[in-house]
């Protein structure tokens, strides 16, 4: 089942997805983009994501071995972890909307991304993301290209810190960064997802060998696809 993204917005057009995996991966021991969750790299199940969301995607900060997943963009910024990943990925688009999502979160519905970048789109606002149990999460995330200048500042600046950046660049155009319920979206059937799964499990880090078993078992018993 696929979810269509905004009017206006194709693959081609005015929306990317953008593959964050240019961590080292020092928990999990080696390397998370080809540890198998279902039969399948992690990288496989973050294109699939996409896919099904309407997203044409391309990975941000990957090695040369991963060119036969998807296209490649180059990490401008070396060592400064995600944040440094988004910057390069929007410095490279020319599309208005960048959609970005961790290597390590398989468990996210498409229909979040959907459901966060049509926000996005109507709504204008710089930085949209989901919260979970009232928590903010600071992935997947929807980035207006022109947040780019002040994310990068914060980089020159040190400050790699992902969630402070989007709140730096929202106070730049004096707007808060937009935060959208999980809860509400399921409420009002926005966001299709894997009965009787709880939402704080979609946004489960793989991150350790633990981790990687309890998604196991997650995806297991909701039978995800």
């Amino acid at each position: 089942m696929s979810f269509s993204v905004a009017e206006g917005l194709t693959a081609d057009g005015d929306a990317l997805g953008f593959v964050l995996s240019g961590g080292r991966s020092s928990r999990m021991g080696r390397d998370k983009a080809l540890v198998e969750l279902a039969g399948a790299p992690l990288l496989s199940h973050a294109l699939g994501i996409f896919r099904e969301a309407g997203l044409k995607a391309s990975i941000a900060g990957g090695r040369d071995e991963l060119a036969g997943f998807a296209p490649l963009v180059a990490d401008r910024w070396p060592g400064s972890g995600p944040l440094g990943g988004i910057c390069s990925a929007l410095a490279a688009s020319e599309a208005r909307w960048s959609v970005f999502l961790p290597i390590d979160m398989p468990l996210l519905p498409a229909s979040l991304l959907s459901c966060l970048l049509n926000h996005a789109a109507i709504s204008g606002r710089l930085i949209t993301i989901a919260s979970v149990g009232g928590f903010a999460e600071s992935f997947p995330v929807v980035i207006d290209r022109a947040a780019l200048p002040v994310l990068e500042r914060e980089l020159a600046a040190g400050r790699n810190g992902c969630f402070r950046a989007f709140q730096a660049a929202a106070e730049a155009m004096r707007e808060p960064v937009t935060v959208i319920a999980v809860e509400h979206l399921v409420q009002c059937g926005q966001v299709r997802h894997a009965p009787a799964m709880l939402a704080c499990w979609w946004f489960l880090n793989v991150n350790t060998a633990e981790n990687l078993l309890r998604a196991e078992n997650l995806h297991a018993a909701h039978r995800l696809s």
